[in-house]
């Protein structure tokens, strides 16, 4: 049974930065997908980044290119998304997410396997 769990949320002021960490317990695809995603109050739930676990591939979406980074340590099946220059426009719940059979990297609908989220609050 696969379980997420994310942490690593809280409350920043615009530039400042978060490093979330995602474990993940009984996920052991070689060449699984992970990913993150957030969703806003009254917005739909949209892909951050992700990471094909085998190749190391990640893609970002546009608005977090250059600011955020995914990785993942694999010793300790963690998944981490290290956010720098925050914006309040980045005020979310936090999502981890894996897949079972891969797919659109930053479509959630890609993902079968999701934790429970974390909030990032950044203040103006």
């Amino acid at each position: 049974q696969v379980q997420l769990v994310e942490s690593g949320g809280g409350s920043v002021q615009a530039g400042g930065s978060l490093t979330l960490s995602c474990a993940a317990s009984g996920y052991t695809y070689r060449r699984g997908l992970m990913g993150w995603f957030r969703q806003a109050p009254g917005k739909e739930r949209e892909g951050v980044a992700a990471i094909y676990t085998g190749t190391g591939s990640t893609y970002y979406a546009d608005s977090v290119k250059g600011r955020f980074t995914i990785s993942r340590e694999s010793a300790r099946n963690t998944l981490y998304l290290q956010m720098n220059s925050l914006k309040p426009e980045d005020t979310a719940m936090y999502y981890c997410a894996a897949s079972s059979w891969g797919g659109g990297p930053l479509v959630a609908g890609t993902y079968n396997y999701w934790g429970q989220g974390t909030q990032v609050t950044v203040s103006s």
